[in-house]
């Protein structure tokens, strides 16, 4: 008996979230009147993220390492990629949640003063 609610409360969820009917010959969904149209809908995300290029003193994996275990963890960072055989770190983050000389400030704090590249 218990199964059965489950699956009465189950069948219950998916009608309430199920998609709109759709239009046979349009193609398009039909809307309710409850729903909004589509000019007051809230506006994207703007994509807000930098990626910069940096020359850094890297001489061996280990500092490599040092940096992808340190910098990866500051705020705003998206994207980290260490490369040894160019000694260059492409940095991508948020310019909403941090800014380029806070993560310049943190890898002078590692040791890994970093230089930008133009």
């Amino acid at each position: 008996m218990k199964h059965f609610f489950l699956l009465l409360a189950l069948c219950a969820m998916t009608l309430c979230y199920a998609e709109p009917p759709v239009d046979a010959q349009t193609g398009a969904s039909q809307q309710t009147t409850s729903e909004q149209p589509a000019e007051t809908a809230a506006p994207a995300k703007k994509n807000n993220r930098q990626t910069v290029l940096l020359r850094c003193d890297l001489h061996c994996q280990g500092c490599c390492d040092k940096i992808m275990k340190n910098i990866a963890f500051e705020k705003g960072v998206k994207d980290l990629v260490c490369d040894l055989k160019t000694k260059t770190v492409t940095l991508t983050y948020d310019t909403r949640k941090t800014d380029l000389d806070t993560l310049l400030r943190a890898f002078e704090k590692i040791g890994k003063p970093a230089t930008i590249i133009e």
